[in-house]
């Protein structure tokens, strides 16, 4: 018998149960993208739209199956600007925060 939890089961139950965790999870996944890391950002998407929605809710609201849209979250996945714009606002309503970009940009 196993004395551990799953990594991926231990960081839903915090999701659910931390709302601060999951807003720093989502906060972290927008700069990430916005830093030019995609990768990254697409797994931190994962882990929070199994703790916070479920696939299947995702795919409902934003119509869209919920095998494409674990495709497009995975490491070699591709999503476009508009799935992930859908997918950070039902995020976004999900957790019940707004999201706004902060800052000048750099260098020209």
């Amino acid at each position: 018998m196993a004395l551990t939890r799953d990594f991926k089961e231990t960081i839903a139950a915090r999701i659910q149960a931390d709302p601060d965790f999951a807003r720093a999870m989502l906060d972290e996944a927008a700069t990430l993208f916005l830093n030019g890391e995609p990768e990254t950002a697409k797994l931190i998407l994962r882990d929070l739209v199994n703790g916070a929605l479920g696939f299947e809710q995702l795919a409902q609201e934003i119509h869209t199956p919920s095998k494409s849209l674990h495709r497009m979250l995975s490491p070699s996945g591709n999503p476009t600007m508009n799935n992930l714009a859908a997918i950070f606002a039902a995020l976004k309503n999900a957790l019940k925060v707004e999201m706004a970009a902060h800052g000048a940009p750099v260098g020209r």
